[in-house]
């Protein structure tokens, strides 16, 4: 196969020509995938694995050999309670090696079903029982893990789940603590007591038991065999399920290698901080690196929001000789505030970021602080994992999500219904869409997919991705909205539709829309405007209180309510929340002149831009040039688009 250093769009059609039936794998299921890069480096690092971000030099190694044969065990067990093809085991797990047995041989043998952890026991129940899971996988109770009892509450609603998987923690701690920690754990599983008609099987004794040298059965696989189930559509509220095959999940992690194959290979050792029901997480921290035979260092079950990752990150790099890491914004603003001064960071070329959007003066700080490249890119669930990515070998151009991957086709489109009606010009913003064979099935509820689709002239079929995006003269793509609306808090997408249900339940509310709220450490965070017809008589304080109670979610709940007579409209009566959205850039760019410009005039226009979207333009008054410097550097860090004379 030729290899071509990916630096601009040219490149990447050349490599599709040179290579015209490279776009799927040579494997039809992850599986097989794994096996092949397992017999080629059995006694290679798989996983290194450590409990505590301070207890990185105290990691335990898996090797690809023994991650193989935890694989095949987990499948054979699978297949011993039961399970088919047509089957889903549901997990809401930490990451521990043992995620990835359940993930890997949980597709060998069924489907999977990740779920958020952090999610509350009613919307974890919801989605156990939508797609009538058979078993469930979580964390056997231990002290400070809070999982098994979210599942013990759940059990009795779980119609359709006969079996109940615990993992254990216990067996990774070492040390002096080791032994309480493993009889402490053993006392409290041994306490278990499940509802009629379920079955309790502790995971590391089960597995034990299967034949680790291959499967026990044999399945056949088309284009169409579902491998996972992963959510979308928000982490609040009960998100929507999306249908992806073992064609998508190879042909997506292929295509991510094949875009920088010069540093995505075997010499990869790649940090994993981000959760593994995350599809980032799953595919760029672990099949990836696993079917080009590089190592995964899981840095603590809580991954980022361990307390001790963070301050101890350039330390894990240096020990573990980390090459790649993907991350959210907020991860890269919070690594800046610990030095790298007398740090051996050789071995890393380069930081992926996406998720959420990456505030340009992150972007510049960062680089310019660490010396270390970051490749923003874009993705979706429903396009497996990653669409598009800026050119290691090329330029990175700050605020772009780069240019398409190899075998994937993307547009900034017009659209009338579900027909593109035409390609848009160079820098026309349009609908963007996304067509190859990454592109998942659908959701799992039939309705869900209405205006999902759309098609050309020639009958193709399009990914309606519903963001809004253009692309520049050297095929950059670049986002310039949402038409879907989700608001994004530090990388986890939230329903406005939540907020504004749960709202309206209070009878002095008439309307409510939510929108995202300019926040230097989040991104965004949701605030909700109310419409009534006397808002003297409402108390913002009385609305949050009342919010909080019915919003489940934390994340969810507003960070402010703001009570207004009228809501602005479109001409056919729908609430225009682009104009509440510019009203929020609108007061942040005036709270902060404030604060750092108290004696300078600021004129603030927040407005639709045909090339931009939604901009910010500030005229200053006369100041001090260092004052005014520092203001613009502060407003750089906000992920709003702005200009300032």
């Amino acid at each position: 196969m030729t290899i071509i250093n990916i630096k601009t769009l040219n490149d990447v059609e050349s490599l599709e020509q040179a290579n015209p039936g490279a776009s799927h794998s040579e494997f039809n299921n992850t599986y097989d995938a794994i096996k092949h890069s397992a017999a080629q480096r059995p006694d290679k690092t798989a996983i290194s694995f450590f409990l505590q971000g301070d207890a990185y030099n105290n990691a335990h190694d898996i090797s690809y050999q023994t991650l193989l044969s935890k694989i095949t065990q987990a499948a054979n067990f699978f297949d011993s309670i039961g399970l088919t093809e047509n089957d889903v085991v549901a997990f809401f797990l930490p990451n521990t090696p043992e995620a990835h047995y359940v993930i890997w041989g949980g597709e060998a043998r069924c489907q999977i079903l990740a779920i958020n952890p952090l999610l509350e026991p009613k919307q974890i129940g919801d989605l156990i029982n939508s797609v009538q899971a058979k078993a469930v996988v979580t964390m056997n109770p231990m002290h400070q893990i809070e999982l098994w009892p979210k599942l013990e509450q759940l059990l009795p609603e779980l119609v359709h789940t006969e079996h109940v998987i615990g993992i254990d923690i216990a067996h990774h701690v070492t040390g002096p603590m080791a032994e309480p920690a493993q009889a402490m754990q053993a006392q409290m599983r041994g306490a278990i007591s499940l509802p009629a008609g379920k079955t309790y099987h502790n995971f590391t004794a089960a597995i034990a038991e299967q034949n680790g040298e291959a499967l026990n059965f044999t399945r056949e696989y088309t284009d169409e065999t579902i491998s996972s189930l992963y959510c979308t559509g928000g982490t609040t509220g009960l998100p929507k399920i999306a249908r992806r095959t073992h064609v998508n999940e190879l042909s997506n992690v292929k295509a991510v290698q094949q875009s920088n194959s010069q540093m995505l290979n075997e010499e990869m050792v790649v940090l994993g901080g981000l959760p593994l029901f995350h599809v980032n997480g799953a595919l760029v921290t672990g099949l990836l690196p696993f079917t080009v035979g590089g190592t995964v260092v899981i840095a603590t079950p809580q991954g980022y929001r361990e307390p001790n990752v963070i301050p101890n990150f350039w330390d894990i790099v240096e020990h573990h000789k980390v090459t790649t890491f993907s991350a959210v914004p907020t991860v890269y603003s919070a690594l800046m505030n610990f030095p790298i001064e007398g740090k051996d960071l050789s071995s890393l070329k380069f930081g992926i970021c996406g998720a959420a959007p990456m505030p340009v003066e992150t972007f510049k700080s960062f680089q310019e602080t660490t010396g270390i490249k970051i490749l923003e890119g874009y993705g979706l669930t429903e396009g497996t994992c990653v669409s598009s990515l800026n050119p290691f070998h090329g330029e990175q151009k700050v605020g772009s999500i780069g240019l398409r991957l190899p075998y994937q086709q993307m547009k900034a489109v017009n659209i009338d219904g579900d027909k593109i009606t035409r390609y848009c010009d160079t820098d026309e913003i349009g609908v963007l869409a996304v067509r190859g064979p990454n592109v998942f099935l659908g959701y799992q509820l039939e309705h869900q997919n209405k205006g999902l689709w759309l098609y050309d002239e020639d009958g193709n079929r399009w990914l309606n991705t519903g963001d809004l995006a253009r692309q520049d003269e050297e095929g950059y793509f670049w986002l310039t909205g949402r038409k879907k609306e989700l608001i994004v808090r530090a990388g986890h997408n939230i329903e406005p539709k939540l907020i504004e249900e749960a709202m309206c339940k209070h009878p002095a509310i008439n309307l409510a829309a939510a929108v995202g709220k300019p926040d230097l450490h989040a991104g965004e965070v949701p605030v909700c405007y109310v419409q009534v017809e006397n808002p003297s008589s409402l108390d913002p304080e009385e609305l949050l209180s009342f919010a909080a109670a019915e919003i489940s979610e934390r994340a969810a709940i507003p960070k402010a309510i703001h009570i207004v007579e009228q809501l602005p409209v479109t001409a056919v009566g729908k609430v225009f929340k682009p104009q509440l959205e510019m009203q929020e850039i609108d007061k942040c760019i005036t709270a902060l002149a404030s604060e750092m410009l108290p004696q300078t005039q600021a004129s603030v226009s927040v407005a639709q831009d045909p090339k931009h979207g939604i901009l910010a333009s500030i005229e200053l008054g006369e100041c001090d040039g260092e004052a005014k410097a520092a203001f613009v550097k502060k407003l750089g860090e906000y992920t709003f688009k702005s200009s300032c004379n």
